[in-house]
């Protein structure tokens, strides 16, 4: 079993969260369970959130599109498969024949209302971002009662919530909810608090929460991270652990470099960077609440319960040499280049530029654009080049300044984070020397006033390769580097 990690006083409140591929089998389910009995048992608050049983919420997605176009025989397969999933989860999990047949009940009425839902969407033969958002949420609700369950199986006193049930109150931003903190605050401690105080250990279904009207809504993907940093800062929480399959953040992508290493403490702010830049062990919004706080986030391995993980706090500890901490790597973008001698000394091109990627939905991972205002280049997902491409040429080309829209798609981003770096010289020098020996070329670079990280843009075929030079030059092979 693992071992103590938080020191002092007794009764600790921990927010613990476990994501898809921890839940994505009945045994895992009980493992999960066993965990948080653990630690139950040792005098903490455990409040659990749980993610959807895994590729259940793309499933989902799916099943919704296909009723927008009007398939039938679809929904009637995916309502079979998702609750013969779904009940094989729980019946590998749950011991006592009771205690399962509770759950399959309640399994079998969430699936009920699901068909009814996609078949409203066949006959309406419109998808709404508010009626996806209600599909989108049958993952978390169906997985939450499974895990509860499985708790009261194994002897823990237990309650399972949907977000909004918990208290999590938003906006009405359909598909990527932000919490409204202060309401949601009282909420939260309102509805669980009392629980917690009882011996009980509330199960929340995580990514979904409600509007202040009551109506359903997302936290974007990868939001159950999210979701249990709000309760984490709602409830005051000593900690918040997001359980992974990952041993933690580590100093590069171990399949790139095998000889990286564990990061053992950094700060939100690296934590996030790395988010941004293709870290997929967190969310990059869930750490907001948290920071706002200044309650700390453990990243923390469900294969390895033993282990101390990851630990991110607001201090940003800087070893002597050791201004990069991490180095990324994001493939599957694409590098949008505008140019034209008429942009020179033109006031607004670029404000016109990104008023036409935002009112087509493409967002902007990375910018930069020369002193002579000849060109603007950016970094946006390759999914969207063709769309990109597209948009900025009808409201461009054809008589203005704009001479030229092209893009390139066999690009990828390297970026190397670290507290360290602000305002110390010859980083920049360090990282690009380690490329350029390697007879890498590199064709694009941003570093923002913050010196958090330096991101460049190199060929595909050059990107672990990039990685792999930079995290050497730096000394991220060695032990001291952790």
């Amino acid at each position: 079993m693992p071992s103590e990690v938080l020191d002092g006083e007794s009764m600790k409140t921990v927010v613990m969260k476990f994501g898809g591929a921890s839940v994505a089998t009945g045994p895992g389910i009980r493992r999960v369970a066993s965990l948080i009995q653990h630690y139950a048992s040792q005098e903490y608050r455990v409040v659990a959130v749980v993610s959807a049983l895994e590729k259940v919420t793309d499933r989902l997605s799916e099943a919704a599109d296909q009723s927008r176009f009007g398939n039938k025989d679809h929904v009637k397969t995916f309502r079979r498969e998702v609750l013969d999933r779904h009940v094989a989860a729980a019946a590998g999990a749950i011991e006592d024949e009771r205690i399962l047949d509770e759950v399959k009940q309640i399994l079998i009425s969430i699936v009920d209302e699901l068909e009814n839902v996609l078949t409203g969407i066949i006959y309406l033969g419109e998808l709404t971002p508010r009626s996806r958002d209600y599909v989108l949420s049958f993952g978390e609700r169906l997985s939450a009662p499974i895990l509860c369950k499985t708790l009261q199986d194994i002897g823990v006193q237990t309650r399972y919530f949907t977000g909004g049930e918990a208290g999590i109150v938003t906006d009405e931003s359909f598909g990527d909810a932000s919490p409204l903190m202060k309401v949601t605050e009282h909420e939260v401690r309102e509805r669980l608090s009392p629980l917690l105080e009882r011996g009980f250990v509330p199960v929340v279904a995580g990514y979904i929460a409600e509007t202040q009207h009551g109506v359903m809504i997302t936290l974007g993907r990868g939001g159950s991270d999210f979701t249990a940093t709000i309760i984490g800062a709602a409830l005051g929480a000593d900690e918040v652990w997001i359980w992974k399959e990952v041993e933690g953040l580590m100093t590069a992508d171990p399949k790139i470099v095998p000889s990286a290493k564990m990061l053992r403490e950094i700060s939100y702010e690296e934590a996030m960077e790395m988010a941004v830049f293709g870290t997929k062990a967190i969310h990059p919004r869930a750490l907001e609440p948290a920071l706002e706080d200044g309650i700390p986030v453990r990243i923390r391995s469900i294969s390895d319960p033993g282990g101390m993980g990851t630990l991110i706090t607001k201090e940003k500890r800087i070893k002597d040499g050791g201004a990069v901490k991490a180095v990324t790597l994001i493939k599957d973008v694409a590098l949008i280049s505008i140019s034209g001698a008429g942009m020179v000394g033109t006031p607004g091109i670029a404000a016109k530029v990104f008023d036409v990627l935002g009112r087509n939905n493409v967002n902007i991972l990375m910018i930069s654009q020369s002193v002579s205002e000849a060109n603007i280049s950016f970094i946006i997902s390759r999914s969207l080049s063709d769309k990109a491409v597209n948009a900025l040429e009808i409201a461009f080309l054809g008589g203005g300044p704009i001479e030229a829209v092209a893009a390139e798609d066999d690009i990828c981003v390297v970026a190397a984070v670290g507290a360290g770096m602000k305002g110390t010289p010859g980083i920049a020098s360090k990282v690009f020397t380690a490329v350029a020996q390697e007879g890498i070329n590199v064709r694009m670079i941003a570093q923002g006033s913050s010196e958090l990280n330096i991101s460049f843009v190199v060929k595909e075929a050059d990107g672990e390769k990039a990685v792999q030079a930079v995290h050497a030059a730096f000394g991220l092979n060695e032990p001291h580097a952790t």
